[in-house]
């Protein structure tokens, strides 16, 4: 049996097979305007990757900002529930999840089987997630894929104080015309996420192993600097940004009809 889940993001969509052999295939790409049309774009890229027609898929749960949006989808999930349960897929020994967001950041305390214990969660504000890094990485006119190397280099940290974004971006302007190197700006950017994402996360009982999941758990920036304010190593696992759409795909499974799985067409058939 196959199922799929789809997690339509603020920033991306990626979408999750599995079978009865666990992940078959997976699929990101940036969500755009149009989120069901981006939904279904990213399922199909996963069914071509896998070799499967729609048709083979017993059940699609669709999860993240968009779900509702997710065409054909047989039920939708919160993204908290499917974070907590893609990330016990990754690493089984999983007790803390952090999953940053292009809109939202969440700290998730995970029990046995990937079972939710209590959440804590910022959606009301852009600080501390993925948005925020666009917009400072715009304001400083830099590359956001080097964003996090840059922050690690710095020999120094600006201090960026407001935990808001309008806000924080006048700071950035004010340090450079008052000629603050941009690395340690950068630095500073990165220190400020890990400490409102430190105070968000201190609300629910922190316990290893600690799992970062999010586009932006491949911040290497970000990572270091909540350990440090954490006082606990992170794991990252390597598909972080997929633990969404593979929790999906897992919760599909529970109530999908059992039934054979039609094999996968090859080449020639």
């Amino acid at each position: 049996m196959f199922t799929a889940g789809v997690d339509v993001g603020a920033i991306t969509a990626k979408a999750a097979i599995v079978g009865d052999d666990g992940l078959v295939a997976t699929a990101v790409i940036m969500a755009g305007y149009n989120r069901a049309a981006a939904a279904a774009q990213v399922l199909a890229l996963a069914l071509a990757e896998a070799g499967l027609e729609r048709t083979q898929i017993a059940s699609l749960v669709g999860t993240g900002y968009g779900r509702v949006q997710v065409p054909g989808a047989d039920r939708t999930v919160t993204e908290i529930t499917c974070h907590a349960r893609g990330a016990y897929f990754l690493v089984p020994d999983v007790r803390t999840v952090i999953d940053i967001g292009g809109q939202d950041s969440k700290g998730i305390a995970v029990g046995r089987g990937g079972r939710v214990l209590d959440f804590v969660m910022n959606d009301k504000c852009a600080a501390g997630t993925g948005r925020f890094l666009e917009v400072m990485a715009h304001a400083l006119e830099t590359d956001l894929t080097d964003f996090g190397r840059l922050a690690l280099s710095a020999p120094a940290r600006a201090k960026i104080s407001s935990t808001c974004t309008v806000f924080a971006e006048s700071e950035v302007v004010t340090h450079l015309a008052a000629g603050t190197p941009r690395d340690e700006i950068i630095a500073g950017i990165h220190e400020s996420i890990a400490a409102r994402i430190s105070t968000l996360i201190a609300r629910i009982p922190i316990k290893d192993v600690v799992v970062l999941t999010g586009g932006v758990a491949h911040n290497a920036g970000v990572v270091r600097m909540l350990e440090e304010k954490l006082g606990r190593h992170i794991v990252v696992p390597e598909q972080a940004q997929l633990a969404g759409a593979i929790g999906a795909a897992l919760i599909a499974r529970t109530t999908a009809p059992r039934s054979p799985s039609p094999s996968r067409r090859t080449a020639g058939g």
